[in-house]
């Protein structure tokens, strides 16, 4: 029997023996969850405090402690090349920009935004200054041309990329805005930090963005937050009281984890619909799966952990020792888009990261995450 033929009949017999629900885990991507790391990939001399992936290449940045970014190819485990130019520790980094091109955004300690541009070798195109205090997170706006950015001098900001301009500045937090999400429409933003409260934001217009909820109830700073895609409604509108119609709304349901341990669950209304309880230590990154069932999140007790969202968040996975240490961030590969098509009728470029939860654009679920760590780790979990 040659060597083929044998591993077909060892698959063969693994399969009859595993069980259907795991075997429907296995090839569908809606209910992938992460297991073990495919790599470990070690070169900051520091902890890393950031991670973003690449929209349409096998890239990923990673920002740390030591000063420096570094990109590395996810799919190979390699480092491709090590950016510097900040002055102290990177706290967020995000890929973005005008429609047709791709940007990278650092921020820093040093008080600095910076954009890089990586198809001219990740030049050094833009640095942009006006924060007074550490700049702890940066996002993208879909659209491209803006990017918005949270400080620990408890602002917002609204930059528009192609001129390095603030247009906009953002003011209602009362302490360190620790991290920013924003609705993959762009008509939201949302925000948490150190008053313990996270607030929704309508910025379809960026030169007048509206508040619209406060989210209060944890009981210590909030380190992050995050919004749930549309196929996340059909397992939280239950607990709203919601019908089974989406609203207009492109946002219904976020989220935010706390130094108090547990994660919350909240609609635009400001109410709490569940506490995830089973981290030992503070939450420090999540994430919604693309799929809408489950939320991830990674915490100082070094661990991942994976909430069922249709089993009142109940705790289904847990990845003890993700890292030797504090795990930091967390990130989802975008999803690829199928049969997206420009205005022209060509392919579209560029819809990874904007239609990556979209409901009317067919998108596959990429099965790769990224966690960073205090161990100096970049970890890639794929299936």
């Amino acid at each position: 029997m040659d060597l083929e033929s044998r591993n077909a009949m060892l698959q063969s017999e693994l399969d009859n023996a595993t069980p259907s629900s795991i075997l429907k885990r296995k090839h569908d991507p809606t209910s992938w969850l992460p297991s073990t790391p495919r790599y470990s990939l070690e070169s900051h001399r520091d902890k890393i405090n950031c991670i973003a992936f690449h929209p349409k290449f096998s890239s990923i940045a990673s920002g740390s402690d030591d000063c420096t970014i570094k990109i590395w190819d996810w799919e190979l485990g390699e480092l491709e090349m090590t950016l510097k130019g900040h002055t102290r520790a990177v706290r967020d980094v995000d890929y973005g920009g005008p429609r047709g091109d791709v940007l990278l955004a650092s921020c820093s300690s040093d008080l600095s935004i910076k954009l890089w541009n990586p198809a001219d070798g990740y030049k050094n195109i833009r640095t942009l200054l006006g924060h007074d205090h550490i700049v702890s997170a940066v996002r993208f706006l879909p659209s491209g041309n803006y990017l918005v950015s949270a400080s620990r001098d408890t602002d917002l900001r609204i930059w528009d990329v192609t001129t390095g301009y603030c247009v906009k500045t953002v003011s209602g937090h009362s302490g360190w805005v620790r991290d920013i999400c924003v609705s993959f429409d762009g008509k939201f933003l949302f925000s948490t930090g150190d008053d313990m409260t996270a607030r929704l934001w309508d910025i379809s217009a960026v030169s007048n963005p509206e508040h619209k909820c406060t989210m209060i109830g944890h009981e210590n700073f909030n380190e992050c937050c995050a919004l749930a895609p549309p196929a996340s409604y059909r397992f939280l509108a239950p607990l709203a009281g919601l019908g089974k119609q989406r609203s207009a709304n492109s946002t219904d349901f976020m989220a935010t984890g706390s130094r108090d341990k547990t994660i919350k669950i909240w609609d635009t209304r400001g109410a709490c619909l569940m506490t995830l309880v089973g981290h030992d230590n503070w939450v420090q990154a999540i994430m919604f799966h693309p799929g809408g069932q489950y939320l991830l999140s990674v915490s100082d007790d070094k661990t991942l952990k994976c909430w069922d969202l249709s089993q009142q968040g109940k705790c289904v996975k847990t990845i003890r020792e993700a890292h030797d240490s504090f795990v930091t961030c967390l990130r989802w590969a975008p999803g690829i888009v199928k049969n997206a098509r420009g205005p022209e009728g060509t392919a579209s470029e560029g819809n990874e990261s904007k239609n990556s939860a979209g409901e009317n654009s067919e998108v596959g679920i990429r099965c790769v995450i990224a966690t960073g760590g205090w161990d100096c780790k970049l970890k890639i979990f794929a299936g």
